[in-house]
């Protein structure tokens, strides 16, 4: 399989300046949630509505795409939707791919080489037949294609870009924690930040989290990548992760790390859902011998072959 073929290839559609952060915000809150990542997961909503009863100030929700995956049983997908609808949300590669028809860009993932071509192929296959389903509904899929990119937000004085994928393409990879730690890759970050004029880049997609702080220019800048809101994101572990942005922090043992920046707390929050339900709706959709099955279900039972370290800050890299 090649870098052009379905699933590894990146859409020219897919691309933007990261000089379209610099503008106004459209979002402004006290606390702000961002979740990427849910998958289809209709119990991770539920956990996350409790997060929000928590807050003594309001909290925003933002869905920064891939909301919809797992979700092929027609109930699950209109739960999905109708809950995303009263927030604000960006699209990630899966809404764009299942907005439309087929256009050459199988799942949209922009997979790179280290993935192998028989993942690449199963993703394909679950984007497929989750479109099937996404034709049920068809008002939902206008409202897909008309969802944005890419959102700005801020909070008291720190300003946060929300994407999917990273500062330059909504099926980036450069926000994955392995580039993020790779020393060849720090000027592409100076840049990106240079350039979009943010405090802090709160990304998705590449389905494990990472919190990264920055020096840039004599100031601070992060990288807040929550992973996977709606599956596992640690080995041995079964919550999902969401990335919570406020002025003052979180209390509770659900906080997994955090830093500080431009006066506000970014940190990585475990989203904690009902696991046997979510487990049991899982294998109704994707029994054994399913495309999904075989890509995620050891994920979802055991969770993947990563520590809690390996998302957590590292010490500040001045450039």
């Amino acid at each position: 399989m090649s870098v052009h073929s379905p699933g590894r290839t990146c859409p020219v559609s897919y691309r933007y300046s990261p000089r379209v952060f610099n503008r106004e915000p459209e979002i402004r809150a006290d606390v702000l949630y961002v979740v990427g990542g849910l998958y289809g997961n209709v119990e991770a909503l539920a956990a996350l509505a409790a997060l929000q009863s928590r807050e003594t100030a309001p909290a925003t929700v933002v869905f920064n795409g891939d909301f919809h995956w797992f979700d092929v049983a027609p109930a699950d997908f209109d739960a999905v939707a109708g809950v995303v609808a009263r927030h604000r949300a960006t699209r990630g590669n899966v809404e764009t791919e299942i907005a439309g028809e087929e256009s050459g860009a199988g799942c949209g993932c922009a997979y790179p080489l280290d993935v192998s071509d028989a993942e690449v192929a199963r993703s394909n296959e679950i984007l497929a037949r989750l479109r099937d389903t996404a034709r049920r509904f068809p008002a939902e899929r206008l409202r897909l294609a008309r969802l944005p990119m890419h959102l700005v937000a801020r909070v008291g004085a720190c300003r946060i870009a929300i994407v999917h994928g990273d500062a330059s393409s909504l099926a980036g990879w450069g926000f994955a924690h392995a580039s993020l730690d790779d020393p060849g890759h720090g000027r592409w970050i100076e840049a990106m930040f240079r350039d979009a004029r943010v405090d802090v880049f709160a990304s998705s997609h590449t389905c494990l989290p990472a919190l990264r702080r920055f020096g840039i220019g004599g100031a601070d800048a992060v990288v807040a990548n929550n992973g996977a809101a709606g599956m596992p994101n640690f080995t041995g572990t079964r919550h999902g992760v969401v990335t919570r942005v406020a002025r003052e922090p979180f209390v509770g043992p659900q906080a997994l790390c955090g830093v500080e920046v431009a006066g506000a707390h970014v940190e990585a929050i475990a989203l904690e859902y009902d696991y046997a339900r979510w487990r049991e709706r899982f294998l109704a959709s994707w029994p054994e011998g399913s495309s999904a099955h075989a890509s995620y279900f050891r994920r979802i039972a055991e969770g993947p072959r990563f520590e809690p370290a390996a998302a957590a800050p590292r010490a500040l890299a001045a450039m």
